[in-house]
Parts: structure tokens; sequence; C-alpha cells
């Protein structure tokens, strides 16, 4: 199995700059979204959560009422890798379509 390539902090805010509202934070991307109520926080999370099955790869995320948390970093490699911006990408793409 190929080893997964940790990102260096160049590279990591390189992507950041080509998404809206994430930042890094110890070791992660982050960020939160905010929906109209509940119903629509959950659905948007169960849409993420059939995608993240698809890619094999798992947010650390949270939600209160409305809210939405998400931070992801790939455990295997110990930091921020393409597969934590391939997903930040495809989530972003699953709010924006709400």
């Amino acid at each position: 199995m190929k080893e997964i390539e940790k990102f260096t902090d160049e590279q990591i805010a390189d992507y950041l700059g080509q998404l809206d509202g994430w930042e890094y934070v110890d070791g992660a991307i982050e960020t939160t979204f905010e929906f109209k109520d509940f119903k629509e926080a959950f659905s948007v999370m169960t849409r993420i959560a059939f995608e993240c099955e698809a890619q094999n790869h798992h947010p650390d995320w949270s939600n209160v009422y409305k809210t939405v948390n998400i931070r992801l970093s790939t455990h295997d490699a110990n930091g921020v890798t393409e597969k934590d911006f391939v997903l930040a990408r495809i989530i972003e793409d699953i709010v924006e379509s709400e």
C-alpha cells in the first residue's frame, strides 16, 4: 500500500486559498456551516456521510441544532493530505447544492 504524503504548511495554505471558510487548526482543516434548522443540518450531514463512506475517509464532526462543525485530517499520515482537500471540496459542493 502506498504511503499517503502529509502536506507541508505551505501546501496547506495554498489549498486553503481554494476553499472558502476553512482554516488550518491543530493539525487539521476545519470549518463550520450553519443551516436553516436541525432537519436541514442533519440532512446535509447524512449526504456527507454517504460520500465519506464512498471515499473511505471520515471527518471529526459535531452538530448542535443547526450548526455543523467539520475537521478533516488523515490519521494514517498524521496530518493533512490531498484526501482531506478532496473531501472538503465534495462537502462544499453538497452544502452549496442545498
